[in-house]
């Protein structure tokens, strides 16, 4: 089966468009630029929620969706595209279902991330089309070392890709088509691709392609970027010689790490081809893969081998360049580790799915300023219920997208009640920034109360002064070559006893140094030109009469903060 790529005569007159208004047109869509999304040359941030799996195949659930997204003060929805109902029958094709989304996104001024079920949704070939699991001789399914076939179709058969390749390219010609507002800004190509039972492919043709040995493109790839390579890859190719080329066990070793680096590599081919398809139809739209965790002690295989993990990151790059962004899907613990573990340099930041909790917009907010994340999805958000507070705190998340600096120009902040207070030192001060049951008057922090996971992000706007956004946080500025006050005990208002200080002072030493005061503490809000609308003024009782400057566990709030020397 071949497919042809038709110039329509909507595609026409948007190119003749394009032409004619090439200074207008070219910041028109969606595009990641250094590392930031950006929508009609426009900061963005991705406040997403991502749809159950069965959520778009009837307009009644995608709207509900859509409307629920609307009440939790989303501006993204991530929702499925499934092969099954694409191509319901070998070579015709469907796409009302791509119109509906799109229609019932725009009638609540929503985007849109459309992720593409096709060959591979979790590992498995479940929302492949029925004529294509049946077909097992024309599609054959991966094979475990013994030989049991699974139910997952074999990425290394070229009648499989072809027939993925086919309805993706429908669904992609059909977006470029009819999305004349612009609502999709992302795709997700396949959905947490990777091996079960075994770390790696067995099949006859799986066997075939692994006997080849390494590709010099991959060789090439791990030569040129030797320096960036991830630890564990680059300990592994340096413990067998670092050699240049070979076999797959000369070059890696002969265990199933190596099975799982060969299948990353097969799956990164895969989704190449795809992406190189995506990007012939709509050059700007950012892709991006999403991976399942590789947590909890399991080894290739128990996991989903072969994902686009952060370990497998240098054999995703060499294997699928066109692919923006390598997403981890996290359910696991460990939440600030995980998100260290994926911002390298090399791949933006972007969780496309988590765990639905109340603390999803405190991951943002600490995602953005901590690593520069371009969004976050709590997933099947659909089946909780809204609050006027979470719909004000992702709407407030969102707000910040024009504010956004250079990673030194910002941190992002996680408390829970296991970590309770980070130190910053920057800009020639100590900024200490705490869990705001940390506070002595709040009963909840001493009465058996769980402590809820509170933070947010803090952005330096310009010397002296700072945007200070979140939930649940109270931060102390100081010069940052003073001595720390932390752990002596503190007088009924908050200041040194003074008993304490003539103790630390002595009788040779006189207090010399500089003292940080608050100027000014104002809440605001952002305007969607990236200028600031006062809303209100703090001082007296709110800033602990210039002490500090805090939001409570019931606010979610924006302040710009003014600082003075004295």
């Amino acid at each position: 089966m071949t497919t042809t790529y038709k110039i329509t005569s909507a595609r026409l007159l948007i190119l003749i468009t394009a032409i004619l208004l090439s200074p207008v047109m070219i910041l028109a869509g969606s595009r990641l630029v250094d590392g930031r999304m950006s929508i009609d040359g426009k900061p963005f941030i991705i406040m997403g929620g991502e749809t159950g799996n069965s959520m778009a195949s009837c307009r009644e659930d995608i709207r509900d969706v859509m409307t629920k997204a609307d009440d939790q003060g989303f501006n993204t929805v991530l929702i499925p595209v499934a092969w099954e109902l694409i191509e319901p029958e070998k070579g015709t094709y469907d796409c009302s279902i791509i119109d509906t989304i799109l229609e019932e996104a725009n009638a609540k001024d929503l985007k849109v991330i459309l992720l593409w079920f096709g060959a591979w949704k979790n590992s498995m070939s479940c929302y492949a089309p029925a004529w294509f699991k049946a077909d097992t001789k024309t599609y054959p399914r991966a094979r475990t070392r013994s030989g049991k076939p699974l139910e997952i179709a074999s990425a290394f058969s070229p009648a499989v890709l072809e027939a993925d390749l086919a309805a993706f390219n429908r669904v992609m010609s059909h977006v470029a088509d009819t999305d004349t507002a612009r609502t999709v800004i992302m795709v997700q190509v396949e959905n947490e691709i990777g091996m079960l039972e075994d770390a790696r492919d067995h099949s006859p043709l799986a066997r075939k392609e692994y006997a080849k040995g390494v590709p010099a493109q991959l060789m090439d790839h791990l030569n040129r970027n030797k320096r960036t390579l991830h630890p564990s890859l680059l300990h592994k190719w340096k413990e067998n010689g670092t050699k240049t080329g070979g076999s797959w066990t000369e070059v890696f070793g002969d265990d199933i790490y190596t099975d799982e680096i060969f299948m990353a590599w097969s799956y990164a081919r895969y989704v190449e081809r795809l992406a190189t398809e995506a990007r012939r139809i709509m050059p700007e739209m950012p892709l991006y893969v999403n991976a399942a965790m590789n947590s909890r002690g399991r080894r290739p295989g128990e996991y989903p081998s072969a994902g686009p993990l952060i370990h497998l990151k240098d054999i995703w790059h060499a294997g699928a360049p066109s692919i923006d962004m390598l997403s981890p899907d996290l359910y696991d613990k460990g939440f600030t580790s995980w998100v260290e573990a994926y911002a390298t340099p090399d791949n933006t930041l972007f969780i496309p799915e988590i765990r639905t909790a109340p603390e999803n917009t405190v991951q943002a907010l600490y995602a953005i300023g901590e690593k520069g994340a371009i969004g976050l999805s709590p997933f099947a958000y659909n089946l909780r219920k809204s609050s006027p507070q979470m719909r004000e705190a992702n709407r407030m998340t969102a707000s910040l997208a024009p504010l956004l600096r250079g990673r030194e120009d910002m941190n992002g902040l996680y408390f829970d009640s296991d970590s309770t207070t980070r130190t910053l030192l920057r800009d020639g001060l100590r900024i200490k920034a705490s869990h705001y049951f940390t506070l002595p008057w709040d009963p909840r922090a001493t009465d058996g109360s769980t402590w809820p996971v509170t933070g947010g992000i803090i952005i330096r706007t310009a010397p002296m002064e700072y945007i200070v956004a979140g939930t649940g946080i109270v931060l102390t500025f100081e010069p940052a070559g003073t001595a720390e006050t932390s752990g002596v005990k503190l007088g009924e208002d908050g200041f040194l006893n003074a008993g304490t200080d003539r103790a630390e002072a002595g009788d040779a030493k006189k207090w010399n140094g500089r003292r940080i005061g608050l100027a000014s503490v104002q809440e605001v809000a952002v305007n969607p030109d990236g200028t600031l609308r006062t809303i209100r003024t703090f001082n007296g009782d709110e800033t602990h009469q210039g002490r500090h400057v805090r939001i409570s566990t019931d606010d979610n709030r924006i302040l710009r903060v003014k600082l003075y020397e004295y």
